[in-house]
């Protein structure tokens, strides 16, 4: 159905605010590696890709492939440009996207007025909001689950062969979905927030929230409201639903996980007790006999992932997707 619009835009403060990592200029692409622009659809929402393969591919040529899924803010524009080119030339096809109302992909919208009935070709002109920058686990998984079904549409690609790889608030997003989409066959998650920690209180307090949603005593979704505190003030563009956290539970999903997942913390962490994220998604694994690797990079603090941490965390990743997802080329 196509729809016209009128759209209200967020305003200037909602420029993009990147993790600290994503300040650093990528390097130009190898001569050997080639980047095409791609159009992957989630929930009738357009999402913008970066689709990383080796040139010179021929049509019958099938490649493992892994796809990053970002943290707080995170866009295709950032650590997946420098990511990319090694994935590729150790030979997997790599894809990068933004969530849906992330970086350069289309919003989800919400009607400001009541909907007129559609006309003979199911179009309606409404008022709308565009609603960017949410921190939305029910959304953003389904985004991640798109995302895995271009690949496997994808001629180049090995659907049998196709991993994920998130970083902090992505982490516990790969997570989740490694627990419930039987197409991921490796996963790992970086410095991953797992929502380890959250007790009754907090859902408690999300159901609390829902009511009022629900019956319009409060933004519907965040706009003036959601904004996040403390150590996460940073991202003041980024608006937190408590309400899409409702039945989202990564550690919960680990459980679930029987595909080999490597995770990686920083020994410094500062925005949660590693112990209770991805330790003990570690430790699940563990108990359930499913191949895992926990590193924790020693000195580290949560951002220095992208930092001076890039590169031990990029050669671990790197030998565990060659490991588990190579060997099982047919």
């Amino acid at each position: 159905m196509k729809t016209t619009i009128t759209i209200i835009t967020l305003s200037a403060v909602f420029a993009v605010v990147m993790e600290a990592a994503q300040l650093q200029q990528p390097t130009p692409l190898p001569g050997n590696v080639e980047k095409r622009d791609v159009i992957i659809w989630s929930d009738g929402v357009r999402m913008a890709g970066d689709l990383y393969l080796p040139k010179g591919l021929t049509k019958d040529k099938k490649l493992p492939a892994v796809l990053f899924c970002s943290g707080t803010g995170g866009t295709k524009k950032g650590p997946p440009q420098r990511l990319a080119p090694r994935f590729v030339q150790a030979g997997f096809v790599f894809l990068a996207f933004d969530y849906r109302g992330w970086g350069e992909s289309d919003s989800r919208l919400m009607s400001l007025d009541k909907q007129p009935k559609p006309d003979a070709k199911g179009e309606v002109t409404v008022r709308a909001r565009a609603i960017r920058w949410q921190m939305d686990f029910a959304d953003q998984t389904t985004d991640i689950r798109a995302a895995i079904s271009f690949l496997v549409g994808e001629p180049n690609v090995d659907p049998q062969r196709i991993g994920i790889l998130g970083t902090s608030y992505g982490g516990g997003l790969v997570t989740w979905t490694a627990g419930n989409d039987p197409r991921v066959k490796c996963v790992a998650a970086q410095v991953g927030g797992m929502g380890g920690g959250r007790g009754p209180a907090a859902e408690q307090y999300a159901y609390g929230l829902a009511t009022k949603q629900a019956r319009a005593e409060t933004e519907p979704v965040p706009f003036e409201t959601g904004k996040m505190g403390g150590k996460m003030a940073r991202y003041e563009n980024m608006r937190v639903n408590p309400v899409k956290s409702i039945g989202f539970n990564a550690i919960e999903a680990a459980e679930k996980i029987r595909v080999p997942m490597i995770l990686i913390d920083a020994e410094n962490e500062e925005l949660m007790d590693r112990h209770q994220n991805g330790e003990r998604v570690a430790e699940i694994l563990k108990k359930s006999r499913v191949p895992v690797a926990y590193h924790v990079l020693r000195g580290m603090t949560h951002y220095g992932i992208y930092r001076e941490g890039f590169e031990e965390a990029t050669r671990l990743e790197l030998e565990w997707f060659n490991r588990h997802l190579k060997k099982q080329a047919p």
